[in-house]
């Protein structure tokens, strides 16, 4: 039976010789330079930013495809966040367990076999990849709020996608190329800048918050379900978008000095913070200003302008495009070390697993780099956050699914977190998140559905045959020896 499944595409990673098939890879190993405090300031710098900055205002005001929710954009934070939450502590109990830079692609491969943790690796490497796409939108549309303070209009032609009017949005390649450098320069440099920045972001949203509350029109909150529930829900499935990052965080495991006893901890930590400031956030937003009169692209921006505070406005759009920079840095990590990983395990060409001195993949980091720059530059911002959305709740449906399963084939294995009320929170994780999904366009579904069908042809083409547990591989009476699940 052993043998029969090492030639399936449900063979498992084995969890007990991790380590031996990371030695076998010969691609080098990840800088370990990430505490707990680190670890959480990436967590949320992956959360807060765009949410806040820009799709809070985009679901609020709404576009015309999708009428606005007003100040129901509240519960669709909350509803988005509730559904993260069974996911995140899902995350947690896998992270203190295989502390290792594939994240949902080692969970599903460890628990539900190689083709689901190739299914989600794929998912995740486009929509890493997308979700640094749309932020850099929204720093773009920041960036113009701040330039037009100063009487400066740049053209549509470079600002926009051609969709939008434009021809090539210029300033969004740019800040994914910049992104991709700093990011190049190894973890530990990319700790301290992203736990420096994460401080100043969170005194932003403070700033904002508090100084935004003496200016709130309780008449703005009448009528506070504009569209009526049906919106409301739709808009959950977008800013859900702006309630994970830990996930990407977690790909950060094995670069964490004690990845095991602080992943778990960074991730609970990462999404209370994020969930108190998105709620007091999102009611100071919709009392400033009317939800019709919100710019969907700079919010927060519009609204102190809208009260007569234009300096505040310019200084708001300032920081914003570098707050909002943590979020790509934190999604940019999360793609390359997916591909690190899938690459490390055979599944991909292990020629983009090679890390330089810095123990960072540098191949890897400008190939996703680059590819987030493209998508930026040609698309709409509502189009690249519903292709993200979709991926990430298919990941998440996929973790929780894992998480259950992995208790019971693999009860004894050392837990450092083991998440509360099993199975209920992740079966709500699953439900919560293919409710979501469902609420996503079709043409979401289309896209989707295409690119599962390339990495479908590549897997079968290429890393079937060349997987380190394929029945060629040194690894493989390795595998065949780990405990097989009952």
């Amino acid at each position: 039976m052993r043998e029969y499944e090492s030639r399936t595409v449900l063979r498992r990673l084995p969890v007990d010789h991790i380590e031996e098939i990371e030695e076998e890879s010969h691609v080098g190993h990840l800088a370990k330079s990430l505490g707990l405090w680190q670890l959480t300031a990436i967590g949320v710098g992956g959360i807060i930013g765009v949410g806040i900055f820009s799709l809070a205002g985009l679901v609020a005001h709404g576009d015309e495809d999708n009428p606005g929710v007003g100040p129901s954009v509240l519960i669709a934070f909350l509803i988005a966040g509730l559904a993260s939450a069974a996911a995140a502590l899902s995350y947690a109990e896998f992270a203190g367990m295989i502390p290792r830079a594939g994240s949902a692609y080692t969970y599903g491969y460890v628990a539900l076999g190689e083709i689901v943790g190739w299914f989600i690796g794929w998912d995740l490497l486009l929509e890493y990849i997308a979700i640094v796409a749309v932020v850099a939108i929204g720093i773009s549309g920041y960036l113009e709020a701040f330039l037009n303070g100063f009487g400066v209009e740049l053209p549509l032609s470079i600002t926009a996608s051609a969709e939008d009017g434009g021809l090539i949005n210029i300033p969004a390649l740019l800040i994914c190329l910049l992104v991709t450098w700093i990011l190049g320069r190894g973890s530990k440099t990319f700790g301290r800048f992203e736990f420096i920045v994460v401080g100043i972001k969170i005194l932003l949203i403070l700033f904002i918050i508090g100084l935004g509350i003496f200016y709130i029109n309780t008449a703005n909150y009448d009528p506070f379900m504009p569209s009526g529930f049906g919106p409301v829900l739709t808009g959950a499935a977008t800013v859900f978008f702006a309630v994970f990052g830990y996930d990407a965080m977690s790909t950060a495991a094995e670069e964490a000095t004690d990845g095991q006893k602080h992943m778990p901890k960074a991730i609970i930590l990462s999404l209370i913070i994020a969930m108190t400031l998105y709620v007091a956030a999102t009611l100071v937003l919709t009392g400033m200003q009317n939800y019709t009169e919100i710019d969907p692209e700079a919010g927060f921006a519009s609204a102190f302008t809208n009260v007569g505070l234009p300096v505040i406005a310019s200084i708001i759009s300032v920081f914003a495009v570098l707050s909002i920079m943590t979020v790509m840095l934190t999604f940019l990590l999360g793609v390359t070390r997916v591909w690190f990983s899938m690459s490390r395990d055979g599944l991909l060409p292990p020629w983009f697993a090679k890390v330089d001195s810095r123990g960072t993949p540098q191949r890897v980091t400008w190939i996703a780099g680059v590819g987030a720059a493209l998508l930026a530059g040609v698309f709409p911002i509502r189009q690249v956050a519903d292709l993200t959305n979709i991926g990430i709740l298919s990941a998440f449906v996929v973790v929780c699914l894992a998480v259950m399963i992995f208790r019971y084939t693999r009860p004894d294995t050392p837990r450092t977190f083991r998440l509360p009320l099993m199975p209920v929170v992740p079966a709500f994780g699953v439900l919560a998140s293919l409710f979501l999904i469902l609420q996503l366009q079709w043409e979401t579904w289309v896209r989707f559905a295409v690119w599962l069908l390339i990495g479908l042809i590549i897997y079968f083409a290429y890393g079937r045959k060349h997987s380190l547990l394929s029945p060629d591989s040194p690894l493989h009476e390795r595998a065949q020896a780990s405990p097989p699940p009952p």
